[in-house]
């Protein structure tokens, strides 16, 4: 009872944290709006730094509803068309019971055991041990995995992995870090269109001024512009470090809901153990990555991790699900694993194996005429000259 009060906790913890989180992110696209506002007014001729700013509220208010609509589209054309772009970028491609039998019957046989719908499956050629959920409805929801996750780990940590990619679909994870990402996306596309307005009107630092008398002087529009780039700075900076925070509170949330689905924790550790470091999809860009189930590639100070160390979870399913940890695991490059198993069994012979009959001896030829002939099965069949146990032979 202990352990599921802490686990459900936990969950609802994450949930709370996401919450904030996102809402905290959507509302820098209108930082973004301002401080372009306040790049126009400086970049119109110098005037006092409250009249710039006040002229720049003006502006943003006018703009709002178009910034608000512009991120509505951004995130229409993303929502219809981020699946396509996704398998273009990793290579995944569907598979059917047939193709994938045993794949299939593990997340068929976890979905039916919870009542879930269960999602596309699709596989990615990739020697990487690591699997992603995406889709934005019930209708595109899918569950990619690597090829060296689904050979190299055992039906147990299978069910984990695609348990852990279901709770991300079931808890709405998958729409909310795919929005997240759009909406980042929409800070980095208004951080670019500012900084190119600024270098292309010839404004460097004041260098270009159009006639401020109208305006009163006052020397404000290089102090409104420095501003700008200040929040055009900081509000990039705090999306990407809120949205990969979004992302390392999911991946807590899916470590526990894989254990509420398989009952299981010792194999999501034993998963986890087994994916640490194995992970980095080369042919995948960080958006990507942000969706896996582990991402490998680090930055500084961990700010910009997606996902929280490998430690860190495992220390997490055991204190609040009672799991073990076995300790990091090593396994066998995927080279020597293949040689292995060609090298444990006997090459094939004959016209239906790769290798060559052999020959066979040579006998030494039979002199018939002083030798007798041999008889029985191995030899030639014929009776010899003397006769058998009744007397001779009468030809």
């Amino acid at each position: 009872m202990e352990q599921a009060f802490g686990l459900y906790t936990h969950i609802r913890s994450n949930q709370r944290r996401s919450v904030a989180l996102l809402i905290g992110l959507f509302l820098l696209v209108y930082v973004m709006v301002y401080a372009g506002a306040l790049v126009a007014e400086g970049l119109m001729g110098d005037a006092p730094l409250d009249f710039l700013l006040q002229a720049a509220l003006r502006d943003f208010i006018a703009a709002l509803p178009w910034a608000t609509l512009g991120t509505i589209v951004w995130i229409f054309i993303a929502y219809h068309f981020h699946q396509s772009m996704i398998d273009a970028i990793t290579g995944g491609y569907e598979v059917s019971r047939r193709q994938e039998p045993r794949l299939w019957n593990i997340l068929e046989n976890l979905c039916i055991s919870r009542g879930l719908t269960m999602p596309k499956l699709k596989l990615m050629d990739s020697e990487a041990l690591n699997a992603f959920a995406s889709g934005l409805n019930q209708k595109q929801y899918s569950i990619t995995v690597t090829r060296g996750l689904l050979e190299r780990l055992e039906d147990p940590e299978v069910e984990a992995v695609l348990g852990h990619e279901l709770t991300h679909i079931r808890n709405g994870d998958v729409r909310l870090l795919v929005i997240a990402v759009v909406i980042a996306g929409v800070i980095a596309f208004f951080a670019e269109l500012i900084v190119r307005m600024f270098f292309q009107s010839g404004l460097y630092w004041g260098g270009r001024r159009r006639d401020s008398e109208s305006r009163g002087g006052g020397g404000g529009a290089a102090v409104a512009i420095v501003i700008a780039i200040a929040l055009i700075a900081v509000a990039w900076l705090l999306s990407v470090v809120i949205r990969f925070a979004l992302s390392r509170s999911r991946e807590f949330l899916a470590d526990a809901g894989s254990v509420e689905l398989t009952k299981n924790p010792d194999a999501m550790i034993a998963a986890l153990r087994k994916i640490e470091g194995r992970g980095d999809l080369e042919r995948a860009n960080s958006a990507v990555m942000e969706m896996c189930i582990d991402n490998p590639r680090e930055d500084f100070a961990n700010l910009f991790d997606t996902h929280p160390p490998i430690e860190k979870r495992v220390e997490a399913l055991v204190r609040y699900a009672g799991g073990h940890d076995p300790g990091p695991i090593a396994l066998p490059p995927p080279e020597e694993e293949a040689g292995a198993d060609a090298g444990g069994e006997p090459e094939a012979s004959g016209p239906w194996g790769t290798g060559e009959q052999p020959s066979l001896p040579e006998r030494p030829p039979i002199d018939v005429g002083n030798e007798p002939r041999p008889s029985g099965p191995w030899g030639i069949n014929e009776p010899p000259d003397e006769g058998g146990p009744w007397g001779p032979h009468r030809r």
